[in-house]
């Protein structure tokens, strides 16, 4: 099993990077996943008895990395699921799509999922009662060669949120082959780059943020991609402001 890439970790929480196409956590295939690797992380690390105990947060899509927290206690897993529920654990995400996104969108749908075949879909407006909502915010930091690179900040985490209302906007993400346009050998630009939290025990403010991979195409945006790692204090603000 591989070693997880991780950025920070004391007795109370880990904040990890999960590569693109690891689960991120165990399903049906059996296939090898982000938590399953923390915890044998942790059991080798600190010499741990049985199975080491790892809270799940939060989640994100099979082919989609980036930022990722887990809990190493349940007193911290509870207090960092009800940020997530009060959305105080903020996560952003940066997306090459296809065409040419606008300046700053909010985007409110609702969403149901078919589990059979995994596949998520926007409700019309006399269904919505039957969906979940779905709020997501982002603004366009450049455009070239009819892409679009976009951050985006999530007010809810619906499965597929953001791959599946970006394609309804008729912004389809780049390499997404389930809801784009992807193509052979592609892989979907979808980035968790930023995270932020209160600690759950000291209640200090986290911040961390995650490169893109060096591949295309992060690096038809790398002037961008690099400022935008230092700018996004600015940004936020923006975002949130729509």
């Amino acid at each position: 099993m591989d070693k997880p890439t991780i950025l920070y970790e004391d007795n109370h929480l880990i904040v990890a990077v999960k590569p693109q196409n690891l689960l991120t956590q165990s399903d049906d295939t059996g296939d090898e996943n982000l938590l399953d690797q923390i915890k044998e992380y942790v059991k080798e690390t600190y010499n741990k008895p049985g199975e080491a105990y790892i809270g799940l947060v939060h989640r994100m899509d099979r082919p989609v990395g980036g930022l990722l927290v887990f809990a190493r206690t349940s007193k911290a897993a509870a207090r960092l699921s009800e940020q997530v529920k009060v959305h105080e654990l903020n996560r952003q995400y940066v997306a090459v799509v296809e065409g040419d996104a606008p300046d700053r969108f909010t985007y409110v749908d609702y969403l149901a999922k078919d589990p059979e075949k995994n596949m998520v879909t926007v409700l019309p407006a006399y269904l919505k009662l039957q969906g979940k909502e779905a709020i997501l915010h982002g603004r366009t930091i450049a455009r070239r060669d009819g892409l679009s690179l976009v951050a985006i900040q999530l007010e809810t985490g619906r499965a597929h949120q953001i791959r599946v209302q970006m394609q309804h906007a008729g912004y389809p993400l780049w390499g997404d082959h389930r809801y784009g346009n992807g193509k052979a050998k592609e892989q979907i630009a979808l980035w968790g780059m930023r995270l932020s939290f209160a600690h759950p025990i000291t209640k200090e403010q986290m911040l961390f943020i995650a490169p893109t991979p060096e591949e295309k195409p992060w690096l038809y945006f790398e002037r961008e991609l690099k400022g935008l790692e230092t700018i996004w204090p600015q940004i936020k603000p923006a975002v949130e402001q729509l």
